[in-house]
């Protein structure tokens, strides 16, 4: 059960004694601008299909999805979110040893877990900013039957190209790569960079609507392979598996194809001038280092007597999430995670943020002085012992 998450808002709303509605959850890596309002009005016209069951095998839905990407029906299946696909993965493909790319998202290794499964992390270190050695990982493949690549990464936010990830696969043709392209559509050039359309047998993609049109709630989930894979899938899928409104959402998104472009290409762009913007708010504060991010996601480093937990308990005064980053694998309580927003509450997020980094940096600065004359005091003291003593050596020489 789901442990290795974090950026609980209703245990926090519990413990400030108000609604979560009330907390600003940047820890929450959803779309900004999204969902789309075109398709918020669309659903509400729609709401009545509630009372109807949805397509059993939510047929419809892969036909236009495979049709929007121009691939093969016989290698989509559809499903309730990500998550589902990814809990089924070790069971489904008979994974005998998986090696996660991390830091990552803790559910490949909870999925494992719940299955018995021993799994290995293949881990990027905070020198490289978090980038992960391609030739280094192909030794690291060895022994493994199942590979987990979320990318671009969470919480990192960093991309492995594409023709990297492909030449990758092909050179271990007997072992199964799931590449989680979860947030792949905020980036920009998402459609080089995606492996939805690899006619590799060993590849599946792993594709969400929730992330970027910001719909978690109807958890949309599609999962992209071979047709003997997707054929092994089918097998443990459950009837209805995709609810009624999940399924007209899609069927709206798919075929909106100039607002749904219009969309993707504001947000992309959008999110670079945020993230630009932040970079340098923070670029000469020494007791924080913002990673790079291909993501609506940032990943930083806490320096000096910061810590997640000290600094997410003085955000939570002012009502504001961040992601405690301490159980991820690899990572440390040094390390936050915060998403962008609307430009206001960014810039707001970033103030409240700069404030207590530079109440940290005085507080460092006073105990920097204070050791100083401690220092000082000490030298004179020992410089005062050492006249005496001589004057004392004095004395009885005379």
């Amino acid at each position: 059960m789901l442990k290795g998450h974090g950026g609980n808002i209703y245990d926090l709303a519990q413990r400030l004694g108000c609604h979560p509605s009330e907390i600003l959850d940047m820890s929450s890596n959803m779309n900004p601008l999204g969902p789309p309002p075109d398709l918020v009005t669309f659903l509400q016209e729609n709401i009545k299909t509630i009372a109807l069951l949805p397509e059993v095998d939510a047929n419809t839905i892969v036909n236009v999805f495979a049709g929007r990407y121009n691939i093969d029906p016989e290698q989509v299946i559809a499903g309730n979110g990500t998550t589902q696909f990814i809990y089924s993965i070790p069971r489904v493909l008979e994974t005998k040893r998986a090696l996660i790319f991390g830091p990552t998202y803790a559910d490949y290794a909870d999925a494992c877990a719940m299955h018995h499964i021993p799994y290995d992390n293949f881990t990027a270190e905070e020198p490289a900013d978090f980038e992960h050695d391609i030739k280094a990982a192909s030794q690291q493949i060895q022994g493994h039957d199942t590979i987990f690549i979320c990318n671009p990464n969470n919480p990192t936010g960093n991309i492995i190209p594409a023709a990297d990830l492909e030449q990758l696969c092909k050179s271990h043709a007997d072992v199964n790569f799931v590449i989680d392209e979860s947030y792949l559509m905020f980036v920009d050039g998402s459609n080089k960079q995606s492996m939805i359309r690899s006619t590799l047998p060993n590849v599946m993609v792993l594709n969400s609507m929730s992330k970027f049109f910001r719909i978690p709630g109807l958890r949309i989930g599609f999962l992209i392979s071979s047709p003997v894979i997707i054929k092994k899938f089918k097998t443990y899928l459950l009837p209805w598996s995709v609810n009624s409104l999940a399924q007209i959402a899609v069927q709206y998104l798919m075929k909106q194809t100039v607002e749904v472009q219009t969309f993707i290409e504001n947000t992309v762009k959008f999110i670079a001038q945020e993230k630009d913007i932040l970079f340098k708010t923070f670029k000469n504060t020494s007791f924080i280092k913002l990673f790079p991010s291909t993501t609506c996601f940032i990943l930083a480093r806490l320096y000096g007597n910061l810590t997640a937990d000290s600094l997410g308990n003085h955000l939570a005064h002012d009502r504001i999430l961040i992601r405690n980053c301490a159980n991820f694998s690899g990572l440390s309580d040094r390390f936050i995670r915060f998403s962008l927003k609307t430009s206001e509450i960014n810039r707001m997020f970033a103030k409240k943020l700069l404030a207590r980094i530079s109440q940290e940096e005085s507080a460092g600065k006073d105990e920097h002085r204070t050791s100083n004359v401690q220092h000082r005091m000490m030298n004179e003291k020992a410089n005062v012992k050492q006249r005496m003593m001589i004057e004392e050596k004095d004395e009885g020489v005379r």
